[in-house]
């Protein structure tokens, strides 16, 4: 039974474009795969926490030896870890914050990379021919020739960051997306209106919608 992994991991709540394509994308996702199963998290809500010196050190431990601090951190890791192998398709909304990833990403990701995912021995990634589609959303203008061209890192850093892994993210882009609540960026609302709508149309290209009878 096909199994989609969802993330959603803005902190604006129904305002959020990255949630507006990653729903759109679960909804299209159910609809190419009748009776397929979704697990949802919500890192923008309930992010994972950063790993620390009370517990952080638990993937250079062995598991015998682990603090209690440490036992917690690697049980979350591995909850992480088996809900991108239970999946045959992530989606990952991720806005860009400061012209980086959301810290919850990063910590998303540094859970990610561990036993399970890695092997010990030769480092090869376990987690590799999984679909992962990455909704996006900017706020500014970041193309080639623009101003800012290069400055979105989050863009940039994901596919490095789970590289270890296996996976490879695909990305959907929508920018532009604070034009229509700023003042400075009212000429450029219209780029932004073609900008979401190319990243809708992309979205639904991504699968066959199934017909059921009865």
């Amino acid at each position: 039974m096909a199994h989609l992994l969802h993330i959603d991991s803005s902190i604006k709540g129904e305002q959020s474009v990255s949630r507006r394509l990653s729903a759109r994308a679960a909804d299209a996702w159910r609809a190419a795969h009748p009776g397929g199963t979704v697990t949802y998290r919500d890192l923008g809500a309930h992010p994972l926490p950063h790993l620390d010196t009370a517990g952080g050190l638990a993937r250079m431990v062995p598991p015998e030896d682990h603090t209690p601090e440490q036992g917690a951190s690697w049980r979350l890791s591995q909850e992480v870890i088996e809900e991108v192998r239970q999946a045959d398709t992530i989606l990952l909304g991720l806005p860009l914050y400061n012209f980086g990833a959301p810290s919850s990403v990063k910590s998303w990701v540094d859970h990610l990379i561990g036993p399970g995912a890695v092997d010990r021995e030769s480092g090869a990634g376990l987690l590799g021919g999984r679909e992962f589609i990455v909704l996006a959303s900017r706020g500014g203008g970041y193309a080639p020739g623009t101003p800012r061209d290069g400055w979105d890192h989050a863009e940039q850093w994901l596919p490095h960051g789970v590289s270890m892994t296996g996976l490879e993210p695909r990305f959907i882009t929508a920018e532009l997306t604070l034009a229509e609540s700023n003042p400075a960026m009212a000429e450029l609302i219209p780029l932004a209106v073609k900008s979401l709508a190319a990243a809708e149309e992309a979205i639904d290209r991504l699968w066959t919608p199934t017909s059921v009878t009865v």
